[in-house]
């Protein structure tokens, strides 16, 4: 299986991941699996998607090979809980947090680092 089973687009390979920092100015992805931290946070995204159309949501498959260009990112580096959720501006990390996140915590960093 190299996507989750959920309804955001799916970041499934390196080049992919690397397109969308160049072309894309505001980024959210999702690097988890389908556990009881992660879910809800995708849940919460998709739900975002149609409010925030000035920023692309996507997730990633923590366990895939692809996915250590999340894993290694130095952000991450202290994380310790799924998922890790990355935002991206002009292909720089802004923000980066690891483990459950509610509908206020994301909507505070999309509002803070990408407007509304």
């Amino acid at each position: 299986m190299s996507t989750l089973d959920t309804n955001l687009k799916h970041v499934i390979s390196e080049a992919q991941y690397n397109d969308i920092l160049q072309n894309e100015e505001n980024i959210m992805i999702c690097c988890g699996r389908m556990g009881p931290m992660c879910v809800p946070v995708y849940e919460e995204m998709e739900d975002l998607e149609g409010e925030y159309k000035n920023v692309k949501f996507y997730d990633m498959l923590f366990d895939a090979p692809e996915a250590q260009v999340i894993r290694n990112l130095p952000e991450c580096a202290s994380f310790m809980g799924l998922p890790f959720t990355i935002y991206y501006k002009n292909g720089k990390v802004v923000k980066a947090t690891t483990s459950i996140q509610d509908r206020d915590q994301i909507t505070e960093i999309l509002n803070e680092q990408f407007g509304k």
